[in-house]
């Protein structure tokens, strides 16, 4: 009887400790934080006032552009964008990079589908090719989409090598 007890506590121990040990330890913005090549979209995401809603939203999934991307901008777009006079049209561009699901790679069938963005006026055509499995991303810009599936506590990060612009 006494070992039967022990193995009861033991186990109900065990399963304690892995029920309260999170799956992953950073949010979206820590995750993005934490990889160094996300700096222009996270500084985007505070003038915008949209880190904490990254932080803290649950099941979302961000392409998130490189700051290559955004270098890639028409130069000043990036500066001009970052101004407080800008803010609403920084909102639509960013807002256009969330889906208010989780969306991994390997639910994408061999073919485009259409999902809806946090940023209501927009909808993406994500593409994933049934030859090859690489992913592209359109609105009225296409990105390839260059790391898929990052978890995050709250959600997923795909790694786009292109800024999507509202149409």
């Amino acid at each position: 009887m006494f070992n039967r007890g022990k193995k009861f506590i033991g186990a109900a121990v065990l399963g304690a400790t892995l029920m309260a040990t999170p799956a992953f330890a950073d949010n979206i913005v820590e995750t993005a934080a934490g990889a160094g090549s996300f700096g222009t979209l996270l500084a985007a995401a505070e003038a915008a006032g949209l880190a904490d809603t990254l932080a803290t939203t649950d099941n979302i999934t961000v392409f998130a552009p490189t700051d290559d991307a955004f270098a890639a901008l028409p130069e000043g777009t990036v500066e001009s964008l970052l101004k407080p006079e800008n803010k609403d049209q920084l909102i639509a561009i960013l807002t256009m990079h969330v889906l208010p699901r989780e969306l991994m790679s390997n639910e994408l069938p061999g073919r485009s589908i259409h999902v809806k963005t946090l940023n209501g006026d927009q909808m993406l055509a994500v593409t994933k090719t049934a030859s090859t499995q690489a992913v592209t991303v359109a609105g009225s810009t296409t990105a390839n989409v260059v790391s898929a599936d990052i978890q995050a506590d709250n959600g997923v990060i795909h790694v786009i090598d292109t800024v999507l612009l509202p149409k």
